[in-house]
């Protein structure tokens, strides 16, 4: 796959990384989009150390949707973390 399909398969999986991680509501669906984008390209190079491939020249199949929204959860979970939101929320009990 080139660039650009993993910039496309990001934004999807930015999109569906929203469902699965809740907390982040205030985040919105373009804040996802963009930690998507980047969570593919972040999930696309783990996959690629790890399993000593090349994933961003393979096809696109179901392996690299699941790669991408891995990552992109990854990078979610991991912005609420530097950004110090959490997942329960906050304010009065």
């Amino acid at each position: 796959m080139s660039i650009i399909a993993w910039i496309v398969l990001g934004a999807i999986a930015g999109y569906l990384a929203g469902f699965l991680v809740r907390g982040d509501e205030g985040m919105g669906v373009i804040g996802h989009i963009v930690l998507g984008i980047v969570g593919a390209l972040v999930g696309g190079f783990l996959a690629g150390v790890l399993f000593h491939t090349d994933p961003i020249d393979g096809p696109l199949d179901i392996s690299s949707i699941v790669t991408a929204v891995i990552g992109a959860v990854i990078v979610v979970v991991a912005w609420n973390a530097l950004t110090g939101r959490t997942r329960t929320g906050r304010g009065m009990v």
